[in-house]
């Protein structure tokens, strides 16, 4: 994606260092981070510096090819040092499939530069198709819901719950975008919003709550989000929030879909029930930070002292609520039978 006339990825490796976009200084600061070593890779994991479920997973796949570039293969703690490696990535984002499915490839690949590489440029093109096939669901006029961002920063790439909206924008469709601020770290009002704008896609925030009325009022077209893990049966571990925007869209007859590539696919979990949630710290929850309008970075606490918060990261939003999901080989129904015969 172009931003300030440059064409950037959101993560990519440059000699033995990854690099990736600084999120959480957007849409304030536009900021590019260097990693010099996989334990750094590991923390901007953690910390969502990089986030959603293709970048994770194209910096996971980079940060074990640094752990094999660090561990000569010389050195006779070699193999212990590449196993030490793959548990502190592995570590870092328990729901996210994308980062699992990477770091197992990278390391059981010959050549882990080449393949980590190789696992980025499969995210750009699942982007792209992505786009192509949900593109066909927007017409002219449209008005698309999103949770959380499942744009191009979280994708490399393209994207995919934005890519289709981004086609379909080139293509000459007038479309808007409702996006909602998903607290609490507000990546729907902070990224998506501020992904959109670059592209010239017209979009307006709303609280997170505020998208049950809009549907009912039929103000809402569409909804589409991404997914940080597909179970075998088709229930889809999202961004907090996506379930209740679910039950919302099946409430109010509009079309609610997923759209990921098939690495988020996870076929050893058979439902919803078995995908591990993430659980986030309280200060998430209790406080904002933003930019003052003095130009200053602040954060501020919002509840009562001594006051405790549950932040969960993702919820589990269920195949019967799903219309289809969106990957780089077609749309397909949320069933076990489907997801079999996708990935086969």
């Amino acid at each position: 994606m172009r931003v300030e006339g440059k064409d950037y990825r959101t993560v990519w490796m440059e000699g033995s260092a990854v690099m990736t976009i600084n999120q959480p200084m957007l849409p304030h600061r536009f900021e590019v981070v260097r990693l010099p070593t996989h334990r750094d890779t590991a923390e901007a994991i953690r910390n969502m510096v990089v986030r959603g479920a293709g970048a994770i997973g194209a910096a996971a796949g980079y940060g074990m090819a640094q752990v094999f570039i660090e561990a000569t293969a010389e050195e006779p703690e070699h193999s212990n040092y590449v196993a030490a490696g793959y548990e502190t990535l592995k570590n870092t984002r328990p729901t996210a499939r994308d980062l699992f499915y990477a770091i197992d490839r990278v390391r059981s690949a010959s050549d882990a530069v080449a393949e980590a590489e190789a696992i980025a440029d499969e995210y750009v093109e699942a982007g792209r198709r992505i786009g192509e096939i949900g593109a066909e669901l927007i017409t002219d006029g449209m008005t698309v819901l999103t949770h959380c961002n499942a744009g191009w920063l979280a994708f490399v790439d393209w994207g995919s719950a934005l890519a289709p909206i981004y086609f379909a924008h080139r293509a000459g469709r007038k479309v808007s975008v409702i996006a909602d601020e998903t607290r609490p770290r507000c990546q729907g009002s902070r990224l998506t919003a501020w992904e959109l704008k670059q592209e010239g896609v017209p979009v307006k925030i709303i609280a997170d709550n505020a998208a049950g009325l809009l549907m009912r009022r039929g103000e809402i077209d569409l909804v589409i989000t991404g997914a940080d893990r597909i179970a075998a049966n088709g229930d889809v571990a999202n961004k907090i929030g996506t379930y209740e925007k679910a039950l919302c869209a099946k409430a109010s007859g509009v079309p609610f879909y997923v759209a990921a590539p098939l690495s988020t696919f996870d076929l050893d979990c058979p439902d919803g029930g078995g995908i591990p949630i993430e659980q986030r710290g309280d200060e998430e929850v209790l406080y904002a930070a933003g930019m003052t309008d003095n130009g200053e970075f602040a954060r501020v606490r919002l509840a009562p002292e001594g006051v405790e918060a549950i932040n969960f990261a993702f919820d589990i939003t269920l195949a019967k609520l799903i219309d289809g999901i969106i990957t780089e080989r077609g749309i397909i129904k949320p069933t076990a039978d489907e997801i079999a015969r996708i990935i086969a």
